[in-house]
């Protein structure tokens, strides 16, 4: 099956870097953070990693992650440049960024942001242009013209980021109003 991976954000970063997690808010008393990683990012996440962090007022600093463990599905951390709680408090809300060269995607794995933008292409020709990719259970979707079509294998051809290009075989009628 082709996945996407989510790696996206509102706030403009720099070209070689990815969103890779969110810090969601502080976490008891030892200056611990509740930390939602993306799912492209979710491997960088272990101790000695330096990421970016950009905080809500847009200022950015680097931090070292100390320390990583698992609480009840959410990843919690601790960086090595906060000493406080007061100071980790200081990162709630903050986006994470990573150089896009540290994600690694396995084969028929792709960033929503590579996707998005593509032309997709039958033996007819131009279909239309993904818009943006839906994240469902069953199956990510890709978004062309207000409507979804299934990122799955029997769909999907041939996937040509290089060259924004998506080739495909669909049922007829699945673009059809």
């Amino acid at each position: 099956m082709m996945k996407a991976k989510k790696a996206e954000t509102g706030k403009p970063q720099p070209s070689d870097e990815l969103p890779v997690g969110r810090v969601a808010g502080l976490f008891g008393i030892r200056g611990e953070l509740k930390c939602d990683p993306t799912r492209a990012g979710r491997m960088l996440f272990s101790a000695g990693e330096t990421l970016r962090a950009t905080l809500l007022d847009g200022t950015t600093r680097s931090v070292s992650l100390e320390g990583v463990r698992e609480h009840k599905g959410r990843l919690l951390v601790r960086f090595a440049q906060i000493a406080s709680p007061q100071e980790a408090e200081e990162l709630a809300g903050a986006t994470l960024y990573a150089p896009r060269d540290r994600i690694e995607l396995a084969a028929n794995e792709f960033l929503d942001s590579d996707l998005t933008g593509c032309a997709l292409h039958d033996a007819s020709g131009v279909l239309g242009t993904v818009e943006r990719i839906e994240h469902y259970p069953a199956s990510d979707m890709l978004v062309v013209g207000g409507k979804l079509v299934p990122l799955i294998e029997p769909f999907v051809k041939s996937v040509d980021i290089a060259n924004k290009r998506i080739d495909v075989d669909l049922p007829e009628g699945l673009l059809e109003d």
